[in-house]
């Protein structure tokens, strides 16, 4: 086949890609197309028939739970709590082993405020993986939710010195000013305000630990300093309005004007808040700059990478989306949009093999999506191409078995099929594959096709 530019039309997703200062944001896309139609078969090569033509047909769905996974992540990303539950419960009535859909499942437990669902939830994960950090966590912030103090300090100091989450420190000193410890409650919000610096919350607390020990001056201190980064959110949140009104209303120069004063080189929020806007709007190419500066800054940020990833693809610089889709998937393996983004752009730079694998695991995420289906079946293909050519049937074969399965109804695969089982000598098989060519073309109504 040749691939001098490869075809990628129509390819669709809604993402969810931008957190900023903890609110989800959407960020809706479409990809034109790119490239040429449908490319040219390669020559024939030890008998073996050129690649078969891409078939409209449907793609095929499945009922797994790798898929309830992957839409109960869409669902999370997009706040639709109550769908993400009703999803991820659906993979562990086929899979009561997944624990990551049981993890999940407890947090959009918590998001809907079913504490007592959401603790049954993480206590079966914690007797199954004593001592998980993200559980232990969660079980933590329920404690304190519901007054039981003394166990979130428990909890929460258990797995401070190796928190999963930046706000861990903050959740147990809360806790510990609750039961009163003030000395305790002082240190671990003094770390939570080092660790989350724009997190008005951790000032708001110490002031109220300094304010119950009598240090007047050190309370009002604080309480500004909160007082300050809530002004600071909300005049963010002021700003991105402005910026995505004058992205609408205005030329792009008297946007850009308005925009920029949104860039603040060491804060990955408002950085992030900035690409995001220039992204929604169109302006791939000023989006750059302050979601590479943001990454910089935030590189374990989901969001950032691919927000980035995804604003390189755009711009087809597809080199440059591999890098932060690719550091997106290792934070989010399961969520599909970033695994469909990343095999996608490992497709348009002829990274077969690495494509292959992760539009294999995206198509589980969310079998029933017919870009990344078509995507999978042209890898599929382009392997199965090179491994005939070089007269590794048996290899070539899993290849086009792989892409039978997304296009059952493709006689040409089916064709195809049959004559590598008659080079590898399984007659049997080659003579059912050649009877399911001529059964799909006489439902076709182009004839009994060759016998």
């Amino acid at each position: 086949m040749s691939r001098c530019v490869r075809p990628l039309a129509a390819f669709t997703f809604v993402l969810a890609c931008v957190c900023v200062s903890q609110k989800w944001r959407m960020f809706g896309f479409e990809l034109a197309a790119v490239g040429c139609a449908n490319p040219k078969p390669a020559a024939r090569h030890a008998g073996v028939p050129a690649l078969p033509k891409v078939s409209q047909s449907p793609p095929v769905t499945a009922n797994t739970p790798e898929a309830h996974l992957g839409q109960g992540y869409q669902d999370l990303a997009n706040e639709r709590y109550s769908e993400a539950a009703r999803e991820f419960a659906q993979a562990l009535e086929e899979n009561p082993h997944l624990a990551r859909a049981r993890y999940e499942l407890g947090v959009c437990d918590v998001a809907l405020g079913r504490r007592e669902k959401a603790r049954k939830e993480f206590e079966r994960l914690l007797r199954a993986d004593p001592g998980e950090p993200s559980v232990i966590y969660y079980l933590g912030r329920l404690d304190l939710i519901d007054g039981r103090s003394k166990a979130a300090v428990r909890q929460l100091h258990s797995i401070a010195r190796c928190a999963p989450f930046s706000d861990t420190a903050y959740y147990l000193g809360t806790a510990y000013l609750e039961e009163g410890q003030l000395k305790p409650a002082e240190a671990w919000l003094q770390q939570a305000a080092r660790l989350n610096p724009r997190d008005f919350r951790a000032f708001d607390h110490l002031a109220r630990v300094y304010q119950k020990e009598d240090r007047v001056e050190a309370a009002e201190r604080e309480y500004a300093r909160s007082a300050e980064l809530r002004n600071h959110y909300n005049k963010t949140a002021a700003q991105g309005i402005q910026c995505s009104h004058a992205l609408e209303t205005e030329p792009l120069g008297n946007a850009r004007a308005i925009c920029q004063e949104l860039f603040e080189v060491d804060d990955p929020d408002r950085l992030t808040t900035l690409g995001m806007l220039y992204g929604r709007h169109g302006d791939y190419g000023d989006a750059v700059a302050p979601l590479v500066r943001a990454a910089h800054l935030d590189p374990d940020s989901y969001e950032v990478q691919h927000d980035l990833g995804l604003t390189y693809f755009r711009l087809r610089r597809f080199e440059g989306a591999r890098a932060p889709l690719a550091r997106a998937v290792a934070l989010r393996p399961d969520y599909f949009g970033s695994n469909a983004l990343l095999g996608a752009t490992l497709y348009m730079l002829k990274d077969d093999p690495a494509a292959y694998r992760i539009l294999s695991h995206a198509h589980q995420l969310n079998p029933g999506d017919a870009d990344t289906t078509e995507l999978l079946f042209r890898t599929s293909l382009f392997l199965a191409q090179r491994k005939l050519s070089k007269s590794d049937y048996r290899n070539g074969l899993t290849y086009l078995v792989s892409a039978e399965k997304l296009r059952p109804r493709n006689p040409e695969v089916h064709r195809y099929l049959a004559r590598v089982y008659e080079l590898l000598g399984r007659k049997a098989q080659a003579e059912a594959e050649s009877r399911e060519v001529r059964e799909l073309l006489r439902q076709r109504g182009e004839g009994p096709g060759p016998r």
